[in-house]
């Protein structure tokens, strides 16, 4: 591990070094250049010292947080500003207002795209703030906000991946038990489809990071590097595997292609049209709010498996709270990441608004993971991730240009959707494309 993140650092370095922001100028408290130094407009304090901070994100419940913060800080003040979701262009405005030296201090940031950040030279180094809390989260996790020894942000959480399934809707159509491995989904779907062609037993749809979720399971690494020089394998033996699987379900039209978290997806789900999602932790409660109607008879079970004897699950998603370039109060910044993550209000919040399974190992004795949850049924579907974690493997590694590659990665899943492509070709189109965008920013990459 210690040598792969050796290598890791010295190929981002690389990009670093080709695509660094301009207008660098010195640090303000974070100790490094940054834009606009201490005077960035999303940073700077007011009057009777209390420390003002902006903070950009998307995703449900981070205001609430922020607004339990507020009442017991008086002196640090945070402002949560709504923005897109990142792949909906929310880091795209992060990046931009980073190049201008005016952007917030903190933001919303995943760990799939931490890297690229990084490489722009979007982030603040708030290491010698941050390493006290080091002890407070998964070692893996950490790894994520870390990067060439240098910690640019705090864990939030982690994404352990569920089948959410209408379990009155799998007895009708003769479905006992949620299934166990792929091939025994493969059968329901085919079991489903066969009763009546409308309904399917579940959807494929367009989101990148959903589909890395199912690699991130068979083993199916994207990248990884050797010496100094990225390796990128999308088109690998394993990832063939996974595509090959999901084409042969397109193919018998088996599974709905309705575009991941779009009104016609949870339409037809509460029409009966689609009984099942496999997804993350944090889409139970997405779909317990988009439909309402079938209150009570959703219920949680573990992601279908390869190997039924050897159990193991993916993981789709994850984020930090990064602190941004030229952030003039990293300190303050750092420390209300920190607390987010870990005070134990925050976190029951965090835990049922926003669907979070901690990052921070105190967080996993929180008593809203044990609660019994109406929508599905009265369950504790937490207990379902918890037993999960265990057998997902923490060995992913994320690519340098992941904004390019999710792009490319969703526009194919949306092609293969409609039969314009096949998953297997359209990964060796996106790594080609991706081999190629990194070599136009100067990395040593190979695989394509």
């Amino acid at each position: 591990m210690k040598a792969r993140t050796h290598s890791l650092t010295a190929a981002i370095a690389v990009l670093t070094a080709a695509t660094v922001l301009s207008g660098c100028s010195s640090s303000g408290s974070g100790g490094s250049s940054s834009f606009g130094g201490s005077g960035s407009t999303a940073s700077s304090g007011s009057a009777g010292g209390v420390v003002k901070l902006d903070f950009w994100g998307w995703a449900p419940g981070y205001d609430q947080s922020v607004a339990l913060f507020n009442k017991t800080h008086p002196n640090i003040q945070v402002s949560f500003d709504k923005t897109a979701s990142g792949s909906k262009g929310g880091y795209t405005k992060m990046l931009t207002a980073a190049k201008a030296g005016n952007a917030p201090c903190l933001g919303q940031v995943g760990y799939e795209t931490l890297p690229s950040f990084a490489a722009a030279g979007a982030l603040e180094d708030v290491s010698k703030y941050a390493g006290a809390a080091k002890s407070q989260f998964a070692d893996w996790t950490w790894k994520q906000v870390t990067i060439g020894g240098q910690t640019y942000g705090i864990p939030v959480d982690t994404a352990p991946m569920a089948l959410m399934y209408r379990k009155d809707l799998f007895a009708k159509y003769g479905i006992t038990t949620a299934p166990v491995t792929w091939d025994e989904y493969a059968a329901d779907a085919a079991k489903v489809h066969a009763a009546d062609p409308t309904v399917y037993l579940g959807d494929l749809g367009n989101d990148a990071y959903n589909y890395a979720g199912l690699a991130w399971q068979a083993g199916a690494g994207w990248f990884g590097t050797a010496g100094d020089q990225w390796q990128v394998s999308m088109a690998s033996a394993a990832n063939q595997k996974v595509a090959g699987f999901w084409q042969g379900l397109l193919d018998k039209k088996l599974v709905k292609t309705d575009p991941s978290y779009d009104p016609s997806l949870y339409s037809d789900m509460a029409s009966g049209k689609v009984l099942s999602d496999v997804n993350a932790v944090w889409d139970a409660p997405i779909i317990a709010s988009s439909v309402k109607d079938g209150a009570g008879q959703w219920a949680v079970a573990p992601m279908p498996v390869w190997d039924a004897a050897n159990p193991v699950y993916g993981n789709d998603g994850g984020s930090a709270t990064a602190v941004l370039k030229g952030c003039g109060h990293a300190k303050e910044a750092t420390e209300f990441a920190t607390w987010m993550s870990t005070d134990p209000d925050s976190l029951s919040n965090l835990i049922k608004v926003t669907g979070i399974y901690p990052a921070a190992t105190s967080g996993l004795s929180n008593p809203v993971l044990s609660a019994a949850d109406p929508f599905y049924g009265g369950q504790s579907i937490f207990d379902v991730f918890k037993a999960e974690s265990a057998h997902i493997s923490t060995d992913w590694q994320w690519g340098p240009t992941m904004t390019q590659t999710s792009t490319d990665l969703g526009d194919g899943l949306g092609q293969a959707g409609t039969g314009g492509t096949t998953l297997p070709n359209m990964l060796s189109t996106v790594q080609t494309k991706t081999v190629a965008g990194m070599k136009q920013q100067g990395l040593s990459v190979s695989g394509g």
